[in-house]
């Protein structure tokens, strides 16, 4: 595991713990290395960390499932422990029973926003993907109303007319379009709304069908 970097507020000392080899830090309890801790002592932070970083990191690599987040999770949590030190109360339960019920709590809350960030992923391209332009309409285009189509498409303003030809000509779904051409996914979905739009007002206005 890489060591854990401590960055106080700017303007403070800033502290990088390795391992401790100072053999007063390991005679003394969880207990006196968070009163140590507290009030500052690198020293005794390095020790809490030796001491109890491997098992923080065996439960956070369980609960993450992999190796680089285990360790994000456990220099965060380490992290939280020096500032707080103070938050510990002994009658609680012991000084590693804090620092794991950290990681857990800390990983059940990455878990969750990465699973909230997963379903409203899914909407947005699910919501994209229904959006799409209709297999009736490509295939006219294909077919027998390409050149009405085409005049059709004449009539767009360049930046409907681009995202039109992305859907239908190059196949790209909404997600793809708006990575492309670098524009929010809701303003590809509005401009393709508004050249469909015309479209259908263009074949109206003639008197003709258009599918889909």
């Amino acid at each position: 595991m890489k060591p854990v970097v401590i960055r106080p507020t700017p303007g403070t000392v800033e502290y990088t713990i390795v391992a401790s080899r100072n053999k007063h830090y390991l005679r003394l309890a969880d207990e006196d290395l968070i009163s140590l801790v507290e009030s500052g002592d690198s020293g005794a932070f390095a020790a809490l960390y030796d001491r109890h970083s491997r098992a923080a990191f065996s439960l956070a690599y369980r609960m993450m499932g992999g190796r680089q987040a285990a360790e994000d999770l456990v220099q965060e949590v380490f992290l939280r422990v020096w500032r707080s030190t103070g938050s510990y109360k002994a009658g609680r339960g012991s000084v590693r029973t804090w620092i794991l019920s950290i990681v857990h709590h800390r990983g059940v809350d990455l878990l969750r926003s990465a699973a909230s960030r997963r379903r409203t992923q899914d909407k947005v391209e699910a919501s994209a993907e229904s959006s799409q332009p209709s297999e009736a309409f490509s295939e006219a285009w294909r077919n027998t109303q390409r050149d009405e189509i085409r005049q059709a498409l004449g009539t767009l303003p360049p930046e409907q007319l681009k995202i039109l030809e992305l859907a239908y000509f190059s196949g790209y779904t909404h997600m793809e379009i708006a990575d492309l051409l670098d524009l929010p996914l809701g303003t590809v979905k509005g401009r393709m709304r508004l050249g469909l739009k015309k479209i259908r007002d263009y074949f109206s206005s003639r008197g003709m069908a258009i599918p889909g």
